[in-house]
């Protein structure tokens, strides 16, 4: 999956190593709860963020109710590397604690224009239920689509906004 953002590398890069930027990103999640557990920037420029997100039960698919009980944590950790010759890469993981479900992926900023940059984006969705977990997983990566575009959108005006 790929978006484009209008702000350079640099300054998206700036957006992610800032905690209001987060507490605002999480705010505008349509998380039920939500928490910034972590945010360590690195020495080298790089930041490390955990975030953790709950989903009441009621507004879990059928699907999902029918092989998760109670409401749905995501933890969700990004490390991000320094911005170095105009690109930035991170590794990523969200995990649903109580739950046979992991995704994991790598992400690249990088350049299209001196004012706007791309967020190339390779997940692996595991859903470890027979029979079921292939359904589960389709509906988690339509799902991550849709969240990797709310996301785009909300970064672009943080960045028009605080910039």
């Amino acid at each position: 999956m790929a978006t484009e953002y209008r702000g350079s590398v640099e300054q998206v890069h700036r957006a992610f190593c800032d905690e209001r930027y987060w507490l605002a990103r999480l705010t505008d999640s349509g998380a039920d709860d939500y928490s910034l557990d972590t945010l360590a920037r690195k020495p080298d420029g790089g930041v490390d963020v955990v975030t953790t997100q709950r989903l009441r039960s009621d507004r879990l698919p059928g699907l999902v109710q029918q092989f998760h009980r109670g409401d749905l944590r995501l933890v969700r950790e990004e490390s991000w590397s320094p911005v170095s010759d105009g690109r930035a890469s991170a590794t990523i993981r969200v995990t649903i604690p109580g739950a046979p479900a992991t995704l994991t992926g790598t992400a690249e900023l990088s350049a299209v224009s001196e004012t706007s940059s791309r967020l190339s984006f390779h997940a692996t969705v595991a859903v470890n239920i027979p029979l079921v977990g292939g359904k589960i997983e389709n509906f988690i990566g339509n799902q991550l689509v849709e969240l990797l575009i709310h996301e785009q959108r909300f970064t672009t005006a943080w960045i028009a906004e605080n910039a």
